[in-house]
């Protein structure tokens, strides 16, 4: 994408929270058996197979790198529960993660023909990035540059194992869009293009869950000033 092409980001949104470091993939993978996330799904690897499988990785990928179980064995719709928010007031609480109600299909959203994904339960994603330079592009800007530097944009199921790590991740007018998986439809894909943002508890979401992790989506060619685009540098297995 040139530089002529490039949207501008909003003064307003400029400036964005750091990316939170990730821990080690041993200790990323105690976090899911904390979570009770492993062992619940058919051909999901216990939690000593997870914890081997974490120590094999961090010999092969670099630090900073996020553990992946596949979504085959553990589905966006499994794992968005858990993601948790703190926030604040006189009473803080945490807020549970939740997929909006017009994205019951979530589970359903496949990596796309330029998102190779390994063939293994277990896999690490290298060099998270949140795109916080690509604020205010739409998601087929995004992908074309994502793509001209060699990355790889991020699945709904990195982008929530990414949300599940490390909550502060998600900041208000800094969160992200996982355009390595679309819908197919019979010709071509669903417009509908996946997201992680925080609900305001407005419409349908309920006030409750204002301040919540949300599991949603927006269109494919517009653009929005709160939304980057995670992405890594490469999969290994």
């Amino acid at each position: 994408m040139s530089d002529a092409t490039v949207p501008a980001v909003p003064p307003s949104a400029e400036e964005a929270p750091a990316v939170p470091v990730l821990p080690s993939l041993v200790d990323q993978a105690e976090r899911l058996v904390a979570l009770g996330l492993v062992g619940a799904a058919p051909g999901a690897p216990s939690a000593d197979e997870l914890l081997g499988a974490a120590d094999r990785l961090g010999g092969a990928a670099s630090a900073g790198s996020l553990l992946v179980v596949a979504d085959a064995v553990l589905p966006p719709s499994a794992l968005v529960p858990g993601l948790r928010r703190r926030v604040g007031g006189r009473a803080p609480a945490e807020k549970p993660g939740f997929v909006v109600a017009d994205m019951p299909d979530i589970d359903d959203f496949a990596p796309t023909p330029t998102t190779v994904v390994p063939d293994a339960v277990v896999y690490a994603a290298t060099d998270p990035d949140r795109g916080d330079a690509m604020r205010n592009w739409s998601p087929a800007e995004a992908e074309a540059s994502i793509l001209e530097r060699g990355r790889t944009p991020f699945t709904v199921a990195e982008g929530v194992h990414w949300a599940l790590q490390a909550p502060e991740v998600l900041a208000r007018n800094a969160c992200y869009m996982m355009i390595g998986s679309r819908l197919r439809k019979a010709k071509g894909f669903d417009s509908r293009t996946p997201a992680l943002w925080i609900s305001n508890g407005s419409g349908r979401d309920g006030r409750e869950r204002r301040g919540a992790p949300k599991a949603g989506w927006c269109w494919w060619n517009n653009r929005h000033t709160w939304l980057g685009f995670a992405s890594g540098a490469a999969r290994v297995a």
